[in-house]
């Protein structure tokens, strides 16, 4: 890998001369605004936004691991207080530590497909500070890949095109989570996957609250107001409180099909609590070894670490892209600083009991305002660190409004597409299946999987072997593994 492909800050094209950047002379110079064409103003609206997307996931992730519905195998829970808090406090110390390091407005927060399968699979073989344990020690795994050069090579054997389908799927991706999390499509049973609403049309004021606030959005970009994505959030957050307080619909359920999802927009009776934090430490990084034995293990800490390197590989390359960062190669500014600052991601979220922390693609959200540097990532990982002490505040934003931003921002992704060449299927079908899976399976990594795949298979059985980089070859067979896992564990016992 070339020096510029790693290092180069000039990756952002310039139509213009670069704005003033307002900054103080010693953060221009650690974040380069100037050179990125943005100014402070933009990252700090830009570091909000990203904060006010994401900041369900203090409230998902204590959802998803916490409480008796996510006991182990010998009863044992995690309370959800406790992982509220470590969420808030392992999203804001390496948030920040990757603005300073990285310098792109990405963001790092617990990843919701790793968090659930610690809860659905993993714990029914092992205890909590066990799978914990699996999750730093994956971690460390991808430190180590990360920090060699290994992980920069893999990135950079990928074909351009199917960089580009990567970042088409993630934006079909997050619209499609933004679609589910608001109501707007809702599974059915003994019919098709999906369902307009709950019976096929939209019947709930929540859902209406959803399309009211992403119209508004849609609105505001097209005219181009500044911080159009912001404006929209703030308006669809008062217009939810005022129909919480008018309709009383309170959490949805099987028996109040029609209220909020995950969170019911009101104004905390509580505003400060202290964080507890007594899950630090609690983790065990041999327990699993022990208790299933050495393959078994392995073939959790593999699922782990393909889960881990892909999805955020994947992320970084839709997120660089979307923020006019990324180089013709599809690398960006810092590349392997990223891919190292994300692997501790595994680790402290092990070591926190939060679950891994990788990069999240709603990060989109904040560089849709306008963020470029890694200071936007600074202002929210602050923010989150604040979150620890007004948890209650920061999830007055129902999931319904945070879903609009994310559909507005899959829609900017999609520009991605023109990049992929239709006409040549050794590249069209495997982009394709790229980006058709990840929303359909609800997963990045399985997405790229089935491209790296199909793309290896497709192009060999053409004729085309010299055209396939020998890393592809490694990573596709560890896809294969990886999705044959269940069957490879039944025969190894």
């Amino acid at each position: 890998m070339s020096k510029r492909s790693v290092t180069d800050e000039s990756a952002t094209p310039a139509a213009s001369p670069a704005p003033a950047s307002g900054a103080p002379g010693w953060l221009e110079r650690i974040f380069n605004f100037s050179g990125r064409g943005t100014t402070m103003g933009r990252e700090l609206r830009g570091g909000l936004v990203t904060f006010v997307t994401i900041s369900y996931i203090l409230v998902l992730n204590p959802l998803v691991l916490g409480g008796a519905a996510s006991a182990d195998l010998e009863g044992g829970v995690l309370d959800s207080i406790q992982v509220a808090s470590t969420t808030a406090l392992a999203a804001g110390l390496l948030t920040i530590v990757f603005g300073f390091v990285a310098n792109l407005p990405f963001a790092l927060a617990a990843g919701l497909g790793i968090n659930s399968f610690l809860a659905v699979s993993m714990v029914q073989q092992i205890t909590w500070p066990e799978a914990m344990g699996l999750v730093l020690l994956n971690g460390v795994v991808i430190v180590i890949l990360g920090a060699t050069g290994a992980r920069t090579a893999i990135f950079n054997a990928v074909p351009a095109g199917l960089k580009s389908a990567i970042t088409v799927g993630i934006g079909m991706f997050i619209a499609f989570v933004g679609l589910v999390n608001s109501g707007f499509v809702t599974r059915t049973e003994g019919g098709p996957p999906v369902q307009l609403g709950l019976s096929g049309s939209i019947s709930t004021i929540p859902t209406l609250v959803f399309i009211v606030t992403l119209l508004i959005m849609a609105v505001l970009l097209i005219r181009k107001v500044p911080g159009a994505i912001l404006i929209g959030i703030v308006i669809g957050t008062v217009l939810a409180l005022a129909a919480e307080a008018i309709w009383h619909l309170g959490a949805s359920g099987a028996d109040n099909p029609g209220g909020w999802h995950l969170t019911v927009p009101s104004l905390p009776e509580q505003l400060v609590a202290v964080p507890d934090l007594s899950l630090v430490g609690a983790v065990d990084p041999v327990g699993a070894f022990t208790r299933l034995g050495p393959v078994a293990a392995l073939m959790l800490l593999l699922t782990l670490v393909f889960m881990n390197f892909f999805d955020a590989m994947g992320a970084m390359t839709g997120l660089a892209r979307n923020a006019g960062l990324a180089h013709a190669d599809g690398t960006f500014p810092r590349i392997r600083h990223a891919f190292i600052i994300e692997g501790f991601g595994a680790v402290v979220g092990g070591a926190t009991s939060s679950s891994s922390n990788t990069i999240f693609v709603d990060s989109a959200s904040g560089i849709g305002e306008g963020a470029r540097t890694g200071f936007a990532s600074v202002v929210t990982g602050a923010l989150f660190l604040i979150a620890m002490f007004f948890t209650p505040l920061a999830v007055i934003v129902p999931m319904e409004v945070g879903s609009a931003a994310l559909v507005i921002v899959g829609a900017m992704m999609m520009v991605q597409v023109a990049d992929i060449d239709w006409q040549d299927f050794s590249i069209a079908l495997p982009a394709f299946l790229t980006v058709i899976a990840m929303p359909l399976t609800y997963s990045i990594a399985n997405g790229i999987g089935v491209g790296f795949i199909a793309f290896v298979v497709v192009n060999a059985l053409a004729g085309k072997i010299r055209e396939i980089h020998w890393l592809l070859w490694i990573v596709a067979a560890g896809f294969v593994i990886y999705f044959a896992r269940s069957p490879i564990e039944a025969l190894l016992g």
